[in-house]
């Protein structure tokens, strides 16, 4: 079935600190990041007598300021925050905006006690336990090394957590204002990750779960280590698919708004179906995660750069391994390799 092309219909994206109005009570933020990935979206939605903010940047100076001043801007205050899922660029100011507002938090479960479990590094999330992980997928050890003692970096970027918020779950309503949004769970890129989808308008806030330019990160959780998030990623981007009109608006986080939700999944799905036939061509001799993530990415990586690409490639290989195409053994060592089913 044709699908129609991705359009961008807004071409010019908010400066720091103002807004752009996407559609009646609907206000486009974008804020900065400090990586190679240089800006977040942020919404803020009209409730009534408040605003509601969907997600909070990252936490930095730059990115307070640009709140403050689009505070200062406000004709009403924001009553409520909430967060598509736990990643600092997210959820990092949460508790900053909070104290500055008042507002209360909503999110799902599955991002709430993550977010506290990678904050305190413990059950199997944090920077030791990704270092092992890395260890036995063969990474070398002065580039593990050097994650043991960097950290993960997350409570620098999320100096504060929230200890109450409101449970959003999958179908939920949310009667902001005018209108009514409906909470999609997706999974794979985080643990319970939130779209928001009003059917009024026609609007998808879709977070990370679906970016217009470039696909988003699949890792493995070191405490889940064969998990086969890309598949629930992949099922998550069907189900979209499926239940939302095709000409939906969708309003990602990194990038500009697009319509075309169908033939963007489609893009997606190749995407990864050709970098899993990649893995599967590779592996005709036994290899390790940290060897397969050359074929791809076949460029310089930093060690920002490494965790993610990492923790991708295993998400790949752990979905060829449970569709019975890869299998894997550990050597004496302890290492893990995989090679392609006989």
């Amino acid at each position: 079935m044709a699908h129609m092309s991705v359009v961008y219909p807004f071409r010019q994206w908010p400066a720091s600190g103002e807004y752009l109005e996407i559609a009646p009570g609907v206000r486009w933020l974008r804020m900065s990041l400090p990586f190679q990935l240089d800006h977040v979206n942020l919404w803020l939605i009209d409730a009534g007598d408040s605003w509601c903010a969907v997600d909070t940047g990252f936490a930095d100076d730059r990115t307070r300021a640009a709140w403050e001043s689009i505070l200062c801007g406000l004709d009403k205050p924001i009553g409520q925050l909430i967060a598509t899922h736990f990643h600092p660029d997210h959820l990092g100011l949460a508790t900053w905006l909070q104290a500055r507002t008042g507002a209360t938090l909503a999110m799902t479960l599955g991002e709430f006690l993550t977010a506290h479990a990678v904050w305190n590094e413990v059950g199997g999330h944090g920077a030791r336990f990704m270092s092992d992980q890395f260890a036995e997928h063969g990474l070398a050890p002065t580039m593990v090394e050097k994650f043991r003692t960097r950290g993960s970096g997350y409570r620098a970027a999320v100096p504060a957590l929230p200890q109450h918020y409101e449970r959003l779950r999958d179908g939920k309503v949310l009667t902001l204002g005018a209108y009514r949004w409906h909470v999609i769970d997706g999974y794979g890129h985080s643990p319970e990750h939130a779209a928001l989808h009003c059917p009024e308008l026609n609007l998808l806030i879709s977070g990370d779960m679906l970016l217009p330019r470039i696909s988003t990160n699949v890792s493995v959780f070191a405490a889940t280590p064969d998990d086969d998030g890309l598949g629930r990623f992949l099922a998550s981007l069907a189900r979209m698919r499926r239940e939302l009109p095709p000409e939906t608006l969708v309003l990602p986080a990194h990038g500009l708004p697009f319509t075309g939700l169908a033939t963007r999944i489609d893009e997606l799905e190749a995407h990864h179906a050709d970098r899993l036939e990649l893995l599967v061509s590779a592996c005709d001799q036994s290899m390790t995660a940290a060897e397969l993530m050359t074929v791809l990415f076949p460029r310089s990586l930093d060690a920002h750069q490494t965790m993610f690409a990492l923790g991708e490639t295993i998400a790949h290989l752990n979905h060829l391994q449970q569709a019975g195409r890869l299998r894997s053994e550990r050597d004496a060592g302890g290492t893990i390799h995989f090679m392609r089913k006989a």
